[in-house]
């Protein structure tokens, strides 16, 4: 099956897919909000419906929440899993929206066209992509390259609460070759990248109760122990002069980058300060010795996200508080496994605690890193396909943050997965006026035919 009569088949019909974006932009699939569990249906629904036009045999799968929909179509060579999801995060606040949020419509800006509404890039037009490419090579040559199966989520905003037991339950039907996942961007909005490394996340929340009431600190201050000068203590000990965590056993499992992968992210010339102040700072925090994309991508970090106690009302309050909190959140790379870290992590916190206090631990989240296998050779096979098609060639790239139903696809179905994304960095995913670049739809779309033809040689 030759690849450029399907490019240009993606040309031609280029206005009649951007239709079938909007009409699925349309659909307000909001998965956190059991109002709109009706819509989340009709976006199921719509998927399995437009799947069959490919002569995709296609189902909507019930779960405890929103369904999932599956897809399968026979073809020769490897087996490949294509994932996405088809909900979408909340709207609010409404009165930052340019316009209807699920009126979606195509725009002119300064720097070209883009599909303006929610789910455009997260990740409904990023899903389309991938169906959009199977049309054109099902218009062109009758049928795909090889053998594909489908899987569309509807609770990935939510948390995911049914994906796990649906991938346990259905492992035989869902496992392939290699599993393909778009809800990843390009990197620094123009260069073509493969996601291989996540991080995995770890939460806690930890509460110090010292006395058995809020004391009056004329009366107490002093004698009595303040439970947030003791959790103050507890938090500024968790690092040491040089950013390095000190929990015990904490970087048991992170490797270190090989060569290769430490001058390819070289060669794509990051702009530290750059990054740093667009945010209001100038000087780099972190590990020392360590870049910023290295910290991002391949170190573990440790961070406050939250911290209270006492009085923070309008006004002064002289009281001592019987308790403080913290939440405190982990990125884990490699091996680190999040469980052992856990229970490391609550040992060393009550190794810190002075007589007359006592703890208590909330956990939040427990998900591994996932690293991908990039010696599988479909990845060097994509790599070269995406170069192809963009300006500039493409890199295998971390990412800071987690995406779980990676780590999933390894540990559930034994199966390695390749992010590839289009998304870029001004998107606005989650955010008022979300928007999906024209460019990353079409080249996106181009960018799926020519990895579909290049890991099926």
């Amino acid at each position: 099956m030759t690849l450029d009569p399907v490019l240009a088949r993606i040309d031609d019909q280029l206005d009649a897919s951007v239709k079938r974006l909007i009409d699925l932009l349309r659909i307000p699939s909001i998965s956190t909000d059991p109002a709109f569990a009706d819509h989340c249906d009709a976006a199921a629904d719509w998927l399995v419906a437009d799947l069959e036009t490919l002569g995709i045999t296609a189902s909507k799968r019930q779960t405890p929440g929103h369904p999932m929909v599956v897809g399968h179509i026979d073809g020769p060579g490897p087996h490949l899993l294509f994932y996405g999801h088809y909900d979408v995060q909340p709207v609010d606040p409404l009165d930052l929206w340019d316009r209807d949020p699920f009126d979606p419509e195509l725009q002119e800006e300064p720097n070209g066209r883009v599909i303006r509404g929610r789910g455009a890039a997260d990740d409904k037009g990023q899903l389309m992509t991938f169906v959009e490419a199977c049309r054109a090579w099902k218009d062109v040559h009758g049928a795909l390259p090889c053998k594909i199966t489908f899987l569309f989520e509807g609770e990935e905003e939510s948390g995911s609460p049914s994906l796990v037991p649906f991938l346990t339950e259905n492992a035989d039907e869902l496992r392939a070759d290699i599993a393909l996942i778009c809800d990843t961007g390009l990197f620094d909005s123009r260069v073509p990248a493969i996601t291989t490394m996540l991080r995995g996340l770890l939460g806690e929340e930890l509460t110090i109760t010292g006395p058995n009431k809020d004391l009056h600190s004329g009366m107490y201050g002093g004698p009595a122990r303040n439970p947030i000068r003791v959790l103050s203590h507890v938090i500024a000990a968790l690092h040491d002069d040089d950013g390095r965590i000190t929990v015990p056993g904490f970087y048991d499992g992170v490797p270190e980058l090989s060569p290769e992968i430490r001058a390819q992210w070289d060669g794509l010339n990051f702009d530290h300060s750059a990054f740093l102040g667009d945010v209001g700072l100038a000087v780099p925090a972190g590990e020392a010795g360590r870049s910023a994309l290295e910290m991002i991508w391949s170190r573990p970090t440790c961070e406050v996200n939250g911290i209270w106690g006492g009085y923070t009302g309008e006004g002064f309050k002289t009281v001592l508080p019987a308790q403080a909190s913290a939440k405190i959140s982990f990125r884990l790379v490699g091996t680190q496994d999040p469980a052992i870290l856990r229970d490391n992590f609550r040992t060393y916190v009550r190794s810190l605690l002075p007589q007359d206090c006592d703890v208590t631990f909330r956990g939040f989240g427990c998900s591994p890193a996932s690293v991908m296998a990039t010696d599988h050779p479909a990845f060097d096979a994509a790599l070269g396909a995406l170069s192809d098609e963009w300006p500039d060639p493409a890199a295998y790239i971390g990412c800071g943050g987690s995406i779980p139903i990676a780590g999933y696809f390894k540990t559930l179905l034994d199966m390695d997965s390749m992010l590839i994304g289009f998304g870029k960095d001004n998107d606005q995913i989650h955010s008022p006026n979300e928007k999906y670049d024209l460019e990353s739809f079409h080249k996106g779309t181009r960018s799926w035919a020519r990895v579909l033809a290049a890991v099926t040689k």
